[in-house]
């Protein structure tokens, strides 16, 4: 058996007057210092998640090495999904952060902080609705009754939306089967749901794990954008303009790096994603590359990304995505 241990307890000697007088101010100006300390630390805190841009450059120390004259630090949190990093955003846990086009919207109905600082280009093939290769589901009109898997709140939400909308099957003549990536794959793989709206690279995880079928892809339906997000208080201040600026700078280097090593990117990726490198390369040859400030014909996807949602009950109000493009020097 281990050893009792025998705490012992000595009186402390009793200070003067003077001396605790001292050792007060001496703790004030201890509080006082490291509290000046911190707010004069320079950071910027950045979310992301598993698989993307984010994580590249987390992974190569590009951004530590280009904020380092600035004289800012890097701190990263990696988060599931786009829906909980929103809420982190907003919560001021983070300062930017990336996500697809349907978690910005909520986001943005809960806090007047967000705001989009960039975007990538549209990568429509690189989400879709899948069936079983036996399925007797041929078309989407088929999908009238039958259950989808899908998360939500995420982009396949609204793809699902405008997948239906095209084929003339109401929202509500289907049954939605609301589950993460994980436990969607589970689902569908043992029969228990008959279609499942799913991104890359669970997307491409998916096909080749069960030999499913894309009955429906979102080309011709949705752009499938990825936003770069941060927070109003954030961004508009004037001390942090060049920080964002180097930030925005370094997920180019990054991306464009990206686009002409596929494979490098796979290997890379793979252990933290837990997918094989050679599904990730058939994921990463359906996105597209590139890092730029949100134009008019962007915004107005989006906006009816909230405009559809808001239709369908999904929001409280209606939302005006132009509110939250970030404009510097505005």
């Amino acid at each position: 058996m281990p050893r009792a241990t025998t705490h012992v307890l000595v009186a402390p000697r009793v200070l003067s007057v003077g001396a605790w007088a001292w050792f007060a101010a001496a703790l004030s100006f201890l509080m006082l210092f490291t509290l000046q300390a911190r707010a004069d630390e320079k950071v910027i805190r950045i979310g992301y998640q598993k698989y993307g841009t984010l994580v590249l450059l987390k992974g190569k120390g590009l951004l530590e090495e280009r904020l380092k004259p600035l004289g800012y630090r890097v701190t990263w949190s990696e988060f599931p999904s786009g829906p909980p990093l929103m809420e982190a955003l907003n919560a001021g846990a983070i300062d930017l952060g990336s996500a697809g086009e349907a978690p910005p919207i909520f986001a943005q109905a809960a806090s007047r902080d967000l705001v989009y600082v960039a975007h990538e280009p549209a990568a429509p093939r690189g989400e879709a609705i899948l069936v079983a290769a036996d399925s007797p589901i041929r078309t989407v009109a088929d999908l009238r009754g039958r259950t989808i898997a899908l998360n939500k709140g995420s982009n396949v939400h609204y793809f699902l939306v405008r997948a239906l909308e095209a084929a003339g099957i109401p929202y509500d003549a289907v049954k939605l089967a609301f589950l993460g990536p994980a436990d969607a794959a589970a689902a569908f793989a043992r029969g228990s749901v008959d279609a499942w709206a799913i991104w890359d690279p669970y997307l491409a995880s998916g096909e080749r794990a069960t030999g499913a079928r894309t009955l429906v892809t979102g080309e011709g339906l949705v752009p499938n954008r990825q936003f770069y997000l941060s927070r109003r208080p954030f961004a508009d201040a004037a001390v942090n303009r060049a920080v964002l600026d180097t930030t925005l700078a370094a997920i180019g280097t990054i991306d464009a790096w990206a686009k002409d090593n596929t494979d490098a990117v796979a290997a890379e990726l793979a252990p933290s994603v837990g997918i094989p490198a050679p599904i990730l390369t058939v994921a990463l040859k359906r996105l597209t590359y590139g890092v730029t400030p949100l134009d008019a014909g962007t915004v107005a996807d989006q906006q009816a990304v909230a405009d559809t949602f808001h239709r369908l009950g999904l929001l409280p109000k209606p939302l005006v995505v132009s509110d939250a493009v970030w404009k510097p020097g505005s």
